[in-house]
């Protein structure tokens, strides 16, 4: 009897609308690169009517599969420091981990777009252990020195620096116990797992039971890369480039060979390029930013040809407006130009004050504290220090 095909998905997380505009495209471009898997789109209590309501009307055109889930957050009695609020919320992307009906799963951040197929991800499934991921490093060249970071983030013990070009994409820099610490740091915007409740059982003891959550500046990433020390295989860079690599690591960077853009820090639909060609939050994004507005662009003139003027009307909502003019929404500007300045919230805060009005496991959000964690599912995010830009902007074919 020939072997059933494999059960394959992507999976992402929204918990509030100032998101919604990074889901939808990069649905949206997940299936014009010509993706055959759904995206499951988990989505938390808080998210706006709004919001909700685009993904319904999307969901059967992008191959959206809807998934309600309860926000994830420490034991109340854990005290809990981070680099800045807005990560708050980033632990509930630990639930991505319950998606128990899958042979392998792909995780991907909200603030990601598609420019080259990327179901070949999974091509890296069937040699990958049922307890471990398949992930790409972070960067921590720490080009803008923030102060933050840790004295061992800097070119020379970045993962990428000793890449380039063409070997980069099929032989990344792997991780061995003996790597220097730095190597054993991953990006957790994009990961590729066998997802089982005995994996998922062992993750929630260690949550429950560690003390370690309460060393962590960045949440779930941190969690990832000691939960799967030694135990997470490197991938190449294409898999989730984060934009600001394309001027950091330009040895290795080649506009097309990007599959899954990951735009760290500032997100392109929360301001338009500029006329001089400059976006982002130091305006070295040009280039990347207008990729994505090209992008939704195309998704506007779709539903535009389709008369579809409810989803218009709503995704309209989330997306800065055609003058360039901002939304006077607190949730937009968190994702904006000031983004980086972490709203004097540095390491070493803590954040025991919860905020019950935000909900976004991304670059933003706050959390409330809560009992322990219970089984529910899902959850977004990435982080990469800020560098620098240049060059044409055609988009990657």
């Amino acid at each position: 009897m020939a072997t059933s095909e494999k059960k394959y998905a992507y999976t992402t997380l929204v918990t509030r609308g100032s998101y919604l505009a990074g889901v939808i495209i990069l649905a949206y471009t997940l299936k014009k690169q010509g993706s055959k898997y759904p995206l499951l789109v988990f989505y938390t209590p808080g998210l706006q009517h709004a919001a909700v309501k685009a993904l319904e009307l999307e969901a059967v055109k992008l191959n959206l599969i809807l998934k309600p889930c309860e926000m994830l957050e420490p034991r109340s009695d854990m005290k809990i420091t981070l680099i800045a609020e807005r990560f708050k919320d980033t632990w509930t992307k630990l639930r991505v981990f319950e998606v128990f009906d899958y042979d392998a799963v792909c995780y991907l951040d909200a603030d990601m777009a598609i420019f080259n197929n990327m179901d070949s991800v999974f091509s890296r499934a069937d040699k990958l252990p049922s307890d471990w991921i398949a992930a790409n490093h972070a960067c921590v060249c720490n080009a803008d020195k923030d102060s933050w970071a840790p004295e061992e983030w800097n070119v020379d013990n970045c993962a990428y620096t000793p890449l380039s070009h063409p070997t980069a994409l099929s032989h990344p820099t792997q991780v061995t116990p003996d790597s220097r610490p730095t190597y054993h740091l991953l990006n957790s915007g994009m990961f590729l797992y066998h997802p089982s409740e005995k994996l998922w059982d062992s993750m929630l003891h260690f949550f429950n039971s560690t003390s370690k959550l309460s060393t962590y500046n960045f949440p779930d990433q941190d969690f990832l890369a000691d939960f799967f020390h030694n135990r997470w295989a490197s991938l190449g860079w294409q898999y989730n480039a984060l934009k600001t690599m394309r001027y950091q690591h330009p040895n290795m960077w080649r506009d097309d060979e990007v599959v899954c853009l990951h735009y760290i820090v500032d997100k392109p639909w929360v301001a338009r390029v500029s006329a001089d060609g400059t976006a982002g939050f130091k305006g070295k994004d040009g280039v990347t930013h207008s990729w994505w507005w090209k992008q939704h662009a195309a998704w506007v003139e779709e539903r535009e040809a389709e008369n579809a003027t409810e989803v218009l009307g709503l995704m309209g909502q989330f997306v800065v407006k055609a003058d360039g003019s901002e939304e006077d929404d607190p949730d937009m500007r968190a994702i904006g130009s000031k983004v980086q300045a972490f709203a004097g919230n540095r390491s070493g805060k803590e954040n025991a004050a919860p905020s019950a009005k935000d909900g976004d496991a991304k670059d933003c959000g706050e959390t409330q504290a809560a009992a322990p964690l219970r089984k529910k599912v899902l959850g977004e995010r990435g982080h990469g220090p800020v560098v620098h830009s240049r060059g044409n902007d055609e988009t990657p074919s």
